[in-house]
Formats: C-alpha cells, structure tokens, sequence
C-alpha cells in the first residue's frame, strides 16, 4: 500500500539584497492550509536557514508564520521580505500592497515602491538600563557605551570598527539569551559615508548564532538611531559575513523597512503523510 504524499512548493530567497549569496537567505513555503506545529517545525530544520516562513494565502489577508530550525519567533523581518516577495515576483494572482496577518506582532503590510520592498513593521524601541548586563557583554567579548533592553538586547558601541572585530562566545551567550528569551542587537556609527549606523545581531538560543541581516532588530535599532540623529530617514548595514542594507522610515509606532530580494532557487518538498502526523 502506497501512503499519500503531501507535495509543496518552497522558494530559497536572499533578501536584503539584489545579488545571490548575499543578503539573509530564506526558506518560503506555499500552504493550502496550516499542517501540524511539528511538521512545520520539522520542515524549517530541514531547511537549516536562519528562517523559514510558511504563508497560507487569502483573499485579502494572509497568514504567515515565522520558525528558525528550532524554534517559532514573533516577528520576522527577511522572511517576510522573502514571502512578499514570492507572491508579488515568483507566483500569480498577488498585487501590492500585501497584508499579512502574523499570530503574535498583528497585521503586517508590504507595500512595493522607489524598486524596493517595503515592510510595514511595528516599531520596538528599547529602554535604556543604567548597567549593561555583565554577563551578556563578556560574552560579547567588548565593553558598550550604552546599553538598551526591549525585544531584544541593544548594546550600543563606540565605532563600527568594534561592532565588526566582536567575536562572541556563542556557548555562554546562548546561556543569557535562554535567560530572557531575546537576542542580543550590537550596532555603533557607521562610518563609511553612504549609512547611518551598522549592526550585527546574534541569538544562539534561538537556533542562529549570528543571523545575516535582521528586519526586525531594525524596528529597535531605527528608532534609537533616529532619536540620536534626529532623522526620521534612515540607512541601516548589517555588516555580517554575507551583509545587507536596510532602509528605515521611521512613523510613529511604525517603522518602515526598505530593501531588495532576489531568488536563488525553487523546489518541491515531499512529504509522506503518514510522517507528518503529531
């Protein structure tokens, strides 16, 4: 007896970015209807990206969800670059703006403009804190000018050149971010003439040591900046191994995040029902 098979269309997309290899890579993965937490979970290990984002399309809003290889985050800021991607560029039927609606960050929208994608993100600014946490900035391996604590962690260093020689200790920074649940924003001054700030962004308890590019750290890091440099326009470069740039407008309780996506590859994932059950 032949057990039925489930067959999916998934899209490899690099976003914040306009060439391939660059950029943070991402996994999209076309649903009908939502399959069981552990298949999707299964699915997004299998993958091992940063992030793996499942949509299930409406008619006018729809459903997104965001898993790393271990575990599903809040919000995500590449994946749904990616997913708005998909639709608008590498499927049918789909116009912007998009709406999307996520299960823990509310309505998301993104809208195609100036040749960009633009998310419609919530802002999360940080609070400042006297002391920065001992034992997170060991683990950084620097000592921070000023320390944030919000959605995620937000040290603050004095020059871009410091943000780019952190070579954290990922074991005993995994051990703090289990702690709080939150990863850990590193950003300073960028000084290259073109951006605003840089950043790099590290959650080893969440499954991604350092991720590429990261939208959603920009809805703290934007703010902070923009307050700083009094601009409500803003250019952001995570600069990890493979980079990208993210552009930021600031709106209130509202950030607007800019960037490209381009598409690595498609495939059909098959799975055997029978394997797919809880």
């Amino acid at each position: 007896m032949t057990n039925a098979m489930l067959q999916l269309t998934a899209y490899h997309i690099d976003a914040f970015t306009d060439r391939v290899f660059r950029g943070n890579p991402a996994s999209v993965v076309i649903l009908d209807n939502w399959l069981d937490d552990t298949t999707l979970q299964a699915i997004a290990a299998e993958h091992n990206l940063a992030e793996t984002a499942f949509v299930v399309p409406g008619d006018a809003v729809h459903d997104l969800r965001w898993f790393t290889p271990t575990c599903e985050v809040d919000l995500c800021g590449h994946a749904t670059l990616a997913s708005a991607y998909v639709l608008l560029h590498c499927r049918h039927g789909f116009n912007a703006p998009l709406r999307f609606a996520s299960r823990s960050a509310g309505e998301l929208g993104v809208d195609e403009a100036d040749g960009m994608l633009w998310l419609d993100f919530p802002a999360r600014p940080a609070q400042t804190v006297e002391q920065a946490p001992a034992a997170i900035e060991a683990a950084l391996g620097a000592n921070s000018v000023e320390w944030y604590v919000g959605a995620n962690h937000l040290a603050v260093f004095k020059d871009a050149a410091t943000v780019a020689a952190l070579d954290p200790d990922m074991r005993a920074l995994a051990k703090c971010n289990r702690e709080d649940n939150s990863g850990v924003i590193a950003t300073a001054p960028a000084d290259d003439g073109v951006h605003d700030f840089v950043s790099r962004y590290f959650a080893p308890a969440h499954g991604i040591d350092e991720d590429p590019v990261t939208g959603s750290a920009h809805c703290t890091s934007a703010p902070y900046w923009g307050a700083r440099l009094n601009k409500t326009e803003l250019a952001g470069r995570q600069i990890s191994q493979r980079g990208g740039t993210v552009m930021c407008r600031l709106a209130g309780e509202r950030v607007h995040l800019g960037g490209h996506a381009v598409r690595y590859a498609e495939s059909r994932i098959f799975i055997d029902l029978e394997d797919a059950k809880p």
